[in-house]
């Protein structure tokens, strides 16, 4: 009893017929509810043309590089201690030298919270806004993303491309469930696969295979298209579709002079480059920028090694902390004088933060439930610095942020009409963000 009847639109009879009714009330028309409808479907225009998403994998220490507690015990507080930005109140870590002075381009968020301590898992959940499924491994159970698109995908089908270079792109080498999930393999990334810091950087899927010129390509290519008509009669007509638009995406990536000029890292100036830092993570900013000038919209960089059970403060220091911060502020101050930042988000975080209290080795342990995110660009109010945790960088004081807070926060910035809704082919309905709100006062 009252259980509402849905029509193969899902809308329910019972909602039918009180949309129905509204006509007479207030004057509304069919036509305008529909034009009405039609409108309120459309994507919001957002500031942000493209998203730069920086992952720190393994989980950044929040209390060692934004979020600094002086006054903490030492076994708490670390060695390193805050130094002041070019924004007034705004103090970071000391290692945090070239982030110190662009802190007028970006904010950080100090409430980011979520209660996944997991690498996989957590990177799964903050990728994708949804706890991950599970596939039995040999001696465990890990998790399996082939459900849930990530944040890329996502882009990837609500804007489209722009160009013919790629919507969606990993660097350097695939992102921890950063795949398309149930929207399939044309929503994917690019994966580069190889490391732009290396003197040897190209990307081989741009280039014909050896021994095969120009021409017998092109003979090869006509083949194809003579083919494609007989797969469609021999009952093949779905799979031939989307071959073959798979196909014509990858001939016309290989014959783009955009594409070749985007991922051609030796026409930047040296001295561009050494800005950047020679480094993986600096020249993946670097090609990131370039992708972002030739129509890419969505450029996940992979930066591992932050996992610092061990050692934490000599790795931060020597080996971590430089490349990151040389690669951030380098990124969002190219952008800014390029005058891409306006439309360019950036973002910089990682699956989690790390523990307040130092272990016996030196390291801190995984901790979820406080980090830190960094937002540039894109309509983000810079020059502040959002929400607090507690004074031992443990836990949120103000209201916490979460993963899916985040992820509507990203896209809704980008023109994503985050309350949609997909269905999986088994008529599983999978909202594009499940919940959150805009992060208050960050945009």
């Amino acid at each position: 009893m009252g259980k509402s009847i849905g029509y193969c639109d899902r809308v329910t009879r019972r909602s039918a017929l009180r949309l129905g009714g509204s006509g007479l009330i207030g004057g509304l028309t069919l036509p305008g509810l529909l034009q009405m409808q039609s409108e309120a479907a459309l994507p919001k225009p957002g500031k942000a043309t493209a998203c730069i998403l920086i992952y720190l994998q393994g989980g950044p220490s929040h209390i060692d590089m934004w979020d600094l507690k002086p006054d903490a015990p030492a076994e708490i507080r670390g060695p390193f201690k805050p130094i002041r930005t070019n924004v007034p109140g705004i103090e970071i870590g000391e290692h945090c030298k070239e982030c110190a002075k662009t802190a007028h381009l970006y904010s950080i968020l100090r409430s980011h919270s979520h209660n996944d301590n997991g690498h996989t898992t957590g990177y799964h959940y903050s990728l994708t806004g949804y706890r991950p499924d599970f596939q039995d491994g040999q001696n465990s159970r890990i998790p399996n993303n082939v459900l849930y698109p990530s944040l890329g995908s996502i882009v990837s089908r609500e804007l489209g491309p722009r160009t013919a270079v790629p919507v969606y792109v990993n660097l350097p080498h695939p992102m921890t469930a950063g795949g398309p999930g149930f929207y399939g393999a044309e929503h994917a990334p690019f994966v580069i696969e190889s490391d732009p810091v290396q003197p040897d950087f190209e990307v081989k899927d741009l280039r014909l295979t050896r021994g095969v010129s120009r021409d017998r390509f092109d003979r090869r290519r006509g083949a194809l298209s003579a083919m494609e008509p007989r797969g469609k009669t021999a009952g093949a007509a779905p799979r031939a579709g989307a071959m073959s638009t798979y196909y014509e995406k990858a001939y016309d990536l290989i014959t783009s002079p955009a594409a070749q000029k985007a991922f051609d890292l030796r026409s930047e100036p040296a001295k561009v480059r050494e800005a950047y830092g020679y480094t993986s993570l600096g020249q993946c900013a670097l090609l990131a920028r370039r992708l972002v000038e030739s129509g890419s919209r969505f450029i996940g960089i992979d930066h591992g090694s932050w996992d610092t059970h061990y050692s934490n403060f000599l790795s931060l220091e020597k080996d971590l902390i430089p490349h990151a911060d040389r690669a951030f502020a380098a990124l969002i101050r190219d952008l800014n004088d390029r005058g891409l930042l306006e439309n360019t988000l950036v973002v910089m975080m990682g699956e989690m933060g790390r523990t307040p209290r130092i272990n016996k080795d030196a390291g801190r342990d995984h901790w979820s439930m406080a980090q830190s995110v960094l937002f540039a660009g894109g309509g983000i109010k810079p020059g502040q610095v959002i929400g607090a945790t507690d004074k031992e960088a443990a836990y949120p004081t103000t209201t916490p942020v979460g993963v899916e807070d985040l992820l509507k926060t990203i896209l809704g910035q980008m023109g994503v009409d985050t309350n949609k809704t997909y269905y999986t082919q088994l008529g599983r309905p999978v909202p594009i963000v499940n919940g959150g709100e805009l992060i208050a006062g960050l945009v």
